[in-house]
């Protein structure tokens, strides 16, 4: 029995339901190169981080602004900006690379918070021939006299703001902690999403005991972080008018099949790769097929959003008759 693994995520035909989440691992050619002949059906390159657009203007007015009150023969001189090609210059021409390597798509990331200037570097990634963007809004609401709304407000205007900038694909990837996660989901679609990409990890800070600094803690995801998503990405399933991925805690094959039965379009890896090496993309693959043919499923499509609040047997599974029956029933290993 043949079966048929390609799925549509962000109006694209993909080979396969696994794509390569935003990450250090994307950046090296070879390694996309390596990436895509282990069976990725996509791609997204490591983010362009607000901060680094911020810097190369920051230090490209610095060098204009040089000497200029020097001599008067200084205010006709203005160095070229291509002696002063910091990160978002460079990704732009990533991208062009990756296109030029690879045949599978290549999606863009765009990692800030406000609503700007840099905003125009999406046009950019079109234009360096980027198949898609995803929007990566990582902010951190510490501001007490923010409210929530505000919160909000800033999403949906900065996802409103990249949309009208291009023409292609934009998805957005966002945390789990909104008090209302199934309308702001509505909300980000209305405002110009085209895909939703659950859930964002934001990384959090440790404190190093031996020098009493604050620094940075990368931890891989774990199985577990799987669940969070699954939940969301099923109700989600058939109630908005957009593509779903799924990443956080996918590292095997039963991973990606629930994300598919829960409704999800594409399933996310990363954390994995680092383990394991790229060859469990292959893996990955090879035992979602088997299953597949196990079970007596055609294809990817046939499949996806079966299980899904939509369409489970139980819907109330997804919510709160779900939880009441987990903690009645645990017993623990010991008794």
């Amino acid at each position: 029995m043949s079966v048929d693994l390609s799925t549509k995520y962000l109006g694209m035909v993909l080979k396969n339901p696994l794509v390569v989440a935003a990450c250090g691992l994307t950046e090296p050619l070879d390694n996309l190169r390596k990436l895509e002949a282990e069976g990725a059906a996509a791609v997204v390159l490591p983010s362009l981080f607000e901060e680094q657009i911020v810097h190369e203007e920051t230090e490209i007015a610095k060098a204009h602004e040089f000497g200029t009150d020097s001599f008067a023969e200084a205010l006709t001189y203005f160095p070229e900006q291509d002696n002063y090609r910091f990160g978002p210059d460079a990704y732009l021409e990533h991208i062009e690379e990756a296109k030029k390597a690879l045949s599978i798509p290549v999606i863009a990331s765009l990692n800030g918070v406000s609503e700007g200037g840099w905003t125009r570097y999406a046009k950019l990634m079109q234009d360096a021939g980027a198949d898609a963007i995803e929007l990566n809004v990582y902010l951190i609401a510490a501001d007490m006299e923010m409210t929530g709304q505000q919160v909000e407000q800033r999403y949906l205007e900065l996802v409103s703001t990249v949309k009208k900038s291009v023409s292609i694909p934009l998805a957005v990837k966002v945390g789990p902690y909104f008090s209302s996660t199934a309308h702001m989901a509505k909300s980000l679609v209305e405002a110009g999403a085209d895909g939703l990409v659950i859930f964002n990890r934001f990384l959090q800070p440790d404190i190093d005991l031996k020098t009493l600094k604050i620094s940075p803690k990368l931890v891989l995801s774990t199985t577990p972080e799987l669940l969070v998503s699954l939940r969301w990405i099923a109700i989600l399933h058939g109630r908005v008018n957009a593509s779903l991925a799924l990443t956080g805690g996918l590292h095997g094959p039963k991973g990606m099949l629930k994300s598919l039965l829960a409704g999800a379009d594409v399933g996310m890896v990363a954390s994995v790769l680092y383990q394991k090496g790229f060859g469990r993309i292959g893996a990955i693959l090879k035992g979602v097929q088997e299953w597949m043919e196990e079970q007596g499923y055609e294809s990817v499509e046939q499949l996806k959003g079966s299980m899904s609040q939509e369409n489970c047997p139980e819907p109330n599974a997804f919510e709160r008759g779900n939880y009441m029956k987990a903690l009645t029933s645990f017993t623990g290993e010991a008794i």
